[in-house]
């Protein structure tokens, strides 16, 4: 893993292949590990990264929480160290909030988006309370609570029914962060802004993706982004939930592959 300083975190990722750059964000409460399957669909033609955002994985929350205008940039951070001008970004639900974020303060640096099982609107009065209570429950009782009621949220009745592999290998990234990382990570979150008119300046190619089983963002929510988004394109996966890369890597990689080697200018 390499790492950087950003700020008052140390941010790790790896790094994997060569070629035009493709930085790939995980989910909340995964890590950089969740992409590391659907990766070795980019790797013979692109230098992939995969950072453990701030508050995951091995990288540090920093203090106070941890929001999406610490995450943005972050990211600039390890483009810095990497030498990279511009890099396509691919983010999963909070790595979705953090590119928006890094759209609005670094849109020179986009090449291209995919926007994966994530939304652009911020939290309800009812999500954000939602948000802090848990960040107030993990530190009283700590995260195995938490972690095991976010399974039939995050994977598909597909992979839930069929790939108990793939529900422990979720847990064991869960299970990498801390009580302190969850709540810092969460009232970042919480705090996040509303990005429907930012959807409006995106002028990357950009392709939305959702699964037919992700009960927290889903169709709904990845047609909204479309109609915002001039000339989006958008994919939906059948059997996958909210962590679509880790329930479908074969499909994700392809699609996601397939998307980048059209884009212009990759």
């Amino acid at each position: 893993m390499n790492h950087v300083k950003s700020g008052d975190a140390e941010i790790f990722y790896e790094t994997l292949g060569d070629g035009a750059p493709v930085v790939l964000l995980h989910p909340f409460p995964a890590n950089h590990e969740l992409w590391l399957p659907a990766a070795q669909s980019l790797v013979s033609r692109y230098r992939v990264i995969l950072p453990d955002l701030r508050g995951h994985g091995e990288s540090d929350s920093g203090e106070g929480p941890a929001t999406m205008a610490k995450h943005a940039p972050d990211l600039a951070r390890i483009l810095d160290a990497e030498e990279i001008g511009r890099a396509a970004f691919v983010g999963v639900s909070i790595g979705g909030y953090a590119l928006f974020e890094f759209w609005r303060q670094y849109r020179g640096r986009v090449a291209a988006l995919v926007l994966c099982n994530t939304k652009a609107q911020a939290d309800t009065a009812d999500g954000r309370a939602a948000r802090l209570q848990v960040a107030a429950d993990v530190l009283d009782r700590g995260t195995e609570p938490f972690f095991e009621s976010m399974v039939p949220k995050l994977l598909g009745a597909t992979t839930r029914r069929t790939r108990p592999d793939l529900v422990a290998g979720a847990l064991g990234m869960m299970r990498r962060m801390s009580p302190e990382d969850v709540a810092l990570v969460q009232r970042g979150m919480a705090e996040r802004p509303d990005s429907i008119e930012t959807l409006k300046t995106i002028n990357v190619p950009t392709l939305i993706v959702t699964g037919d089983e992700d009960i927290l963002t889903g169709t709904a929510e990845a047609e909204l982004m479309q109609r915002h988004i001039a000339g989006s394109q958008m994919k939906v996966l059948t059997q996958a939930g909210h962590f679509s890369p880790w329930e479908q890597p074969q499909e994700v990689g392809r699609i996601v592959r397939q998307f980048m080697d059209a884009a212009s200018g990759l």
